[in-house]
């Protein structure tokens, strides 16, 4: 076996200056039973690029856990074998990620303007933000709130109606760039608000009394390159100092247990953490942003994707926060609320034991900054689309996830501290 690993090592080199086509790459669930078929996947890892879906690094596999990864196509046929000459349990979850790319716009809203139904582009999201506060004035406010590594505005939105010491909510998504579903979530949320004012009671009591902040896109630079250049694209697109490798990890960015776990020093890797905390002009702004108004944020949701999850802290240690047992059961009850319409069924609880350690995130750091109500949702599927989930399941996604976070904002409207 060793020797098919190696010579599976020896064809690597050229191979990453490929072009981007994804044509024949393949997505891979595996279950590693022993440590010793643990460590056949951080071998493959370390000879040629993989690239792990789930967990988001090599370094959090354990045996047992379910793996996704995609492989280069020229090399998947060795993978393959290696799996089976290893006796792993696999699947193979995408067959040709080019046609499963090619497959995610299979909406029926193709136009050029904004929809609700479909991906758009940043360029798109961003005309969006000017017209629903132009439009719903008395609802919505749009602001800048930093600007990314590129020099692009950040946007933020505020929507409730006007009132004294009003508490808020804040809400990103679009952290990782390439889960192209929570900025499309982010958007519907706004719509949904606007669109029920007036007529939903649990909406339009939420709304005179609490301010939402909604960032639609946190990582926009990253967000940009996965429509131009590279799909996959996960991380920021900042350069690295004495390295070839670009990016940082945004939601490894946070001065919570900074570094220390699940998160890599390796300027290259998906996991990496930064040269700081808040060394990413996206994360500094967000941070910024969220201590200039902690008296009035009393909750904080980031949106991200894949796998029907909803976390809380802590990420960064296996303690349980002070809080867990009401976030725990805010998060069963937030659940239950989200499978009510498609019966989607979420697992909910903190996130180091829920799937894997990971420090730096800005769930935790959140937080630690004293907003007890701090949540991650990662929304749809659990693996067979993965981060292409196709258009046609955008509207049911964020229909059934704004009901989760209805009772996650009426809860913290009905037990403010």
């Amino acid at each position: 076996m060793w020797a098919l690993l190696v010579l599976i090592g020896a064809a690597s080199v050229s191979a990453h200056l490929q072009d981007l086509s994804f044509d024949g790459q393949k997505v891979f669930r595996v279950i590693p039973q022993t440590d010793e078929q643990v460590e056949i996947l951080n071998f493959l890892a370390s000879i040629m690029e993989v690239d792990f879906w789930q967990p988001d690094s090599v370094t959090l596999v354990r045996p047992k856990m379910q793996v996704d990864f995609r492989i280069e196509a020229e090399k998947s046929f060795d993978v393959e074998d290696l799996l089976k000459e290893s006796g792993m349990e696999y699947q193979v979850l995408i067959d040709n990620l080019q046609a499963a790319l090619d497959a995610q716009f299979d909406s029926k809203a193709r136009t050029a303007r904004h929809s609700y139904e479909k991906y758009n582009n940043w360029d798109t999201i961003a005309a969006w933000t000017a017209d629903i506060a132009a439009q719903n004035p008395d609802l919505v406010s749009r602001s800048i709130i930093g600007e990314t590594y590129e020099g692009r505005p950040m946007y933020l939105l505020k929507m409730g109606k006007s009132g004294p010491n009003k508490k808020a909510i804040f809400m990103d998504c679009g952290f990782h760039a390439r889960e192209w579903i929570s900025p499309a979530f982010c958007q519907w949320f706004v719509k949904e608000a606007v669109e029920t004012y007036g007529k939903d009671t649990v909406m339009t009591t939420l709304l005179d009394n609490l301010d939402f902040y909604v960032l639609p896109v946190l990582n926009i630079d990253g967000y940009i390159y996965t429509w131009t250049n590279d799909r996959m694209w996960r991380k920021t697109r900042s350069k690295n100092a004495n390295s070839i490798c670009i990016g940082t990890d945004p939601n490894r960015n946070f001065d919570a247990g900074w570094c220390t776990t699940g998160a890599s020093k390796s300027p290259c890797a998906a996991t990496y953490c930064g040269s700081a905390p808040e060394s990413e002009k996206e994360t500094k702004a967000l941070a910024d942003f969220i201590r200039e108004h902690l008296s009035t944020i009393k909750a904080y949701l980031t949106i991200h994707s894949y796998s029907q999850l909803l976390l809380f802290p802590y990420s960064y240690t296996y303690d349980l926060p002070p809080d867990y047992q009401e976030l725990n059961s805010i998060a069963r009850a937030a659940s239950k609320e989200l499978a009510s319409l498609y019966n989607t069924k979420y697992t909910y609880g903190p996130g180091a034991e829920t799937i894997y350690p990971a420090a730096g995130g800005s769930d935790d750091w959140a937080y630690d900054q004293g907003i007890k109500y701090a949540f991650t949702f990662e929304l749809r599927d659990t693996g067979r689309y993965g981060f292409l989930l196709p258009e046609s399941q955008i509207k049911p996604t964020c229909e059934e996830t704004s009901l989760a976070v209805k009772y996650i904002a009426n809860y913290v409207l009905e037990h403010l501290y």
